[in-house]
């Protein structure tokens, strides 16, 4: 119930989006992130006034357990947040080939991507409405848009399935989970993870492309595949 009540929701403000269509994405010639985004929703806008009425509707129906799980996301920005689906064997300690590849696709996000969060300062929902109460940590920062936990998530997700391919769907579903437990912290807008994930899908096949990737890649591999007693793997 919780997963399609924040589908639904997240769905909404995509097409609240959508109907921006003279913004629309543009082909960066080189990695220009900035020029592949549409400005986020103006302030006072109605667009604006749809995202915060999804975040106050998620607000109220939030359970203490929708809580803890948002909570524990918010701490967890790494490759081990899938640790939901592989279990409790899923983990830096025993991983640590899988540990440095994803601490090379968080160093790539974070140079390449989390620049463009400076360019436009967007205030966080709570900032802007203040009946909405965060229950995750919070920046003082105006860098709402985009999210770069999501961009995070989703850089992770498609790192490990490209790995791990026949497990593509359910990493991917936790990606969006992970994503829409910002929404459940009330620490970003809509707006602001749809963007978040469309940056990560831009970035990743500049990543594979990297021969530092590529070679951290090929060591994960291996050692997921002995770990998790998988016969076959992407090569």
């Amino acid at each position: 119930m919780r997963r399609q009540f924040l589908a639904a929701t997240f769905v909404c403000a995509m097409f609240a989006g959508a109907a921006r269509a003279e913004q629309a994405v543009i082909v960066p010639s080189v990695h220009d992130f900035a020029a592949m985004l549409p400005s986020p929703p103006t302030p006072g806008s109605v667009f604006e006034k749809d995202e915060l009425v999804i975040l106050m509707n998620i607000q109220n129906h939030r359970s203490p357990s929708d809580i803890a799980r948002a909570q524990a996301d918010a701490a967890n920005r790494n490759i081990f947040l899938f640790a939901s689906i592989f279990g409790a064997k899923f983990n830096a300690k025993d991983l640590p080939a899988t540990a440095a590849l994803s601490n090379l696709v968080e160093a790539d996000e974070k140079a390449d991507i989390e620049p463009v969060k400076k360019l436009v300062p967007r205030l966080r929902p709570f900032a802007v409405d203040k009946d909405l109460h965060p229950v995750c940590p919070v920046k003082k920062t105006d860098d709402s848009y985009p999210s770069g936990h999501t961009m995070s998530g989703y850089l992770e997700a498609l790192t490990l399935a490209s790995i791990l391919p026949q497990e593509k769907d359910a990493i991917l579903a936790r990606a969006s989970d992970y994503a829409e437990n910002r929404l459940v912290c009330g620490v970003h807008h809509p707006s602001d993870l749809a963007a978040g994930k469309l940056l990560a899908y831009a970035l990743f096949p500049i990543l594979i492309e990297d021969p530092h990737f590529q070679a951290a890649r090929g060591a994960a591999q291996e050692e997921l595949r002995k770990a998790l007693n998988l016969q076959s793997a992407a090569k």
